[in-house]
């Protein structure tokens, strides 16, 4: 087989490419000669298109799911479609601001898009439930929207920008993922901002000419006597609990803390795996490994690989360059809903259970070993062909040194239990002649140096004596020893050269011939000698667990004068978190300095933000009972998250201090206001 590949130009639409390309393949395919097939072995805009199109349909079913909600709260078509106008408003105008700030239709923006959607309509909701309120009272239209829309106004720009607040500074992460959620922030920003603009302008006009108080239906009644029911409730619980605040808020403080510990339970890793259907598998043998003898491995690896009913392609290259003990491969299997299900297991296997199940027989074949990858790891490593969970290399003064530590830091973490196919970059083992001169001796004979390579040069390398041309071509004419007379050490001794008095001497009187492994290359990293090793993490174990083990192995096994420096995913997976917890920090001051300056006070925003704790509790409960992981997604989640929790105590907070205007006492504006 021939393998080609195709990659877009800088700025050009990367899913427009993928079809324009297999367009063209299927043209090609009819011009092919008989026996000759052409198939499309690694397709990454595949999984571009799936992400974008389930996004887009998360954001079209969040908004009907919106209006669904929206409909059984406010009992009236009309008013859910007041409401619903709301998102074509913010989505088309962050559109419009997308295009300007030069962004793509990518997984960050279109999520963000997605989650805007019940944020968005906040704001509309806030707005047009006060109206209502005002018109049941009896108020006409105009006087309704108008009162409505004021007094709520405070609180609508007041949250708008608390969650504007909590996302600036996730805008300006740095890293990898910083370039991601640059774009993020900014649309969520936009989307939130223009929300609040429709809110305050559109709303309350369409409010003053559409809004009509309707006969409730049967649901609409249901749902009236159901609020009516839980504000009873809420507010027979308000009472003891405005009675015992000491206690309550100990309590609180002690349920937030125990929630804490439950961070010590979640796995931590950069991005939660994905089954892709797709894998690739990196193969070595022994160093000096002839490349008949490395496809012979391969191919004991291929054969089990075909006869699996989970896998439809396997592409794989043996050699490459210089390095014909290495190999690699591409394993795209079935999709998860069309495997079969495993005689051992029971079910379907997963991608990672197969790949398990790969390494267990490659470890059965002698004379080689199997590295695999699972590519949707890949896409955040800052290192070219990186993106293992667990990246680092190691650094020091002496090569020997640092080759001796790395086998043994290697050793360590194959049997820690957290980690699996561990590699490095570290190669040796290539037989190499090193030719010693005895340059007395040589010296008494009145030999060269140069005369000794230059022999030895001709001999064994060869040298170009002329050229000549044929049909057009031209070729060297080389010089050389036959292939029986240099294929061992001992050929070079029984080399002859000519003295300075004219005799022949053999040159194995004159030299030492010692035959040493050597290495293939040396690497470094900032003008440093440096070995990369890089593994992944085992399954079911976390990504944070297995680094920090490592660098543990690393830090005990390396002497004095060399240290371990995090590379590639890993030293992603730090910065990252490390910048997400910087942004939820001074997201969180951010936003007391927007309240605060809002409402004029240092006490009310500490109110506000009593809530914020809370939030992470239930956030934190909810990834240890769905099994899920601490990540990037999830930590984004939980920022959000923060943004969302301070709407529901700036509305208690600022209502609250409207009824206490009226000269109400503290307690008494609160059992009023807080149903409300």
């Amino acid at each position: 087989s021939i393998g080609f590949g195709i990659t877009k130009l800088r700025g050009a639409n990367a899913v427009q490419v993928g079809r324009d390309v297999k367009a063209k393949l299927e043209t090609l395919r009819a011009q092919l000669p008989e026996g000759l097939t052409l198939e499309v072995n690694w397709d990454t805009t595949t999984f571009i298109e799936r992400s974008i199109h389930e996004i887009l349909f998360t954001l079209i079913l969040a908004a009907l799911l919106t209006g669904l909600v929206c409909w059984l709260f406010l009992g009236s078509w009309s008013t859910t479609v007041n409401i619903l106008l709301a998102i074509p408003t913010s989505i088309l105008g962050t559109f419009i601001v997308i295009y300007f700030f030069g962004f793509t239709l990518n997984t960050y923006t279109v999520l963000g898009l997605t989650l805007v959607v019940g944020i968005v309509v906040d704001d509309a909701i806030m707005v047009l439930e006060n109206i209502y309120r005002h018109r049941e009272a009896g108020e006409g239209k105009v006087k309704a929207a108008s009162v409505g829309a004021r007094e709520i106004t405070f609180a609508a720009a007041a949250t708008t920008l608390a969650i504007v607040a909590i996302f600036l500074p996730v805008a300006f992460l740095k890293g990898i993922i910083g370039k991601f959620f640059f774009q993020f922030g900014v649309t969520i920003s936009v989307a939130v901002l223009i929300s609040l603009l429709e809110a305050l302008t559109l709303a309350p006009m369409r409010c003053s000419q559409f809004l009509e108080v309707e006969h409730r239906g049967r649901l609409g009644k249901a749902m009236d006597g159901l609020f009516s029911r839980l504000s009873a409730l809420y507010l027979r619980a308000l009472g003891p609990v405005l009675r015992h605040r000491g206690r309550v808020l100990v309590g609180s403080l002690v349920f937030f803390l125990l929630s804490l510990l439950t961070i010590g339970l979640l796995r931590q890793e950069f991005i939660p795996s994905q089954d892709m259907s797709r894998f690739t598998i990196r193969f070595q043998t022994p160093v000096g490994t002839s490349l008949d003898a490395t496809d012979r491995y391969f191919r004991q690896v291929e054969k089990f690989l075909m006869a699996r009913p989970e896998v439809v392609l396997f592409a794989g290259s043996v050699g490459g360059g210089s390095d014909v003990n290495t190999a690699q491969a591409y394993v795209n299997m079935k999709d998860p809903r069309e495997r079969p299900v495993d005689p051992e297991k029971k079910r379907r296997l997963t991608q990672l259970e197969f790949m398990d199940v790969v390494r267990r027989h490659a470890a059965t074949i002698p004379g080689g070993r199997i590295t695999l990858q699972d590519i949707s790891q890949a896409g955040f490593s800052p290192s070219r062909g990186g993106g293992f969970p667990i990246e680092f290399n190691v650094r020091g003064p002496d090569w020997n040194v640092l080759a001796k530590s790395a086998r043994e830091i290697a050793e360590q973490m194959r049997q820690s239990g957290l980690i699996t196919d561990v590699d490095t970059d570290y190669q040796v083992g290539m037989p190499e002649i090193q030719v010693v001169p005895d340059r007395d001796r040589a010296a008494d004979l009145g030999v060269n140096m140069s005369t000794i390579g230059e022999t030895i040069n001709a001999a064994i390398g060869g040298l170009r004596i002329g050229k000549y041309k044929d049909k057009g071509r031209r070729f060297d004419i080389r010089g050389r020893l036959l292939a029986p007379q240099r294929e061992r050490p001992e050929d070079i001794a029984r080399l002859l050269v000519r003295t300075a008095n004219g005799e022949v001497v053999r040159l194995g009187q004159l030299i030492r011939v010692d035959q040493e492994p050597t290495l293939q290359a040396i690497t470094r990293r900032d003008r440093e000698r440096a070995i990369s090793i890089f593994a992944n993490v085992a399954t079911g174990a976390s990504q944070a667990e297995a680094v920090d083990r490592s660098l543990e192995i690393a830090r005990s096994v390396l002497p004095d004068g060399y240290r371990a420096v995090v590379a590639g995913s890993t030293k992603a997976f730090r910065e990252s978190f490390d910048s997400l917890w910087f942004a939820f920090g001074l997201g969180i001051l951010v936003a007391y300095m927007v309240l605060a300056s809002q409402f004029n006070s240092f006490g009310h925003p500490l109110t506000v933000l009593l809530a914020l704790p809370f939030s992470v509790s239930g956030a934190l409960f909810a990834l240890l009972l769905g099994g899920q992981s601490l990540n990037v997604y999830s930590m984004l989640g939980v920022i959000l998250l923060v943004g969302i929790a301070k709407k529901n105590s700036i509305l208690l907070v600022d209502f609250t201090n409207q009824v206490r205007e009226r000269g109400v006492p503290n307690r008494e504006a609160l059992l009023e206001a807080c149903p409300v």
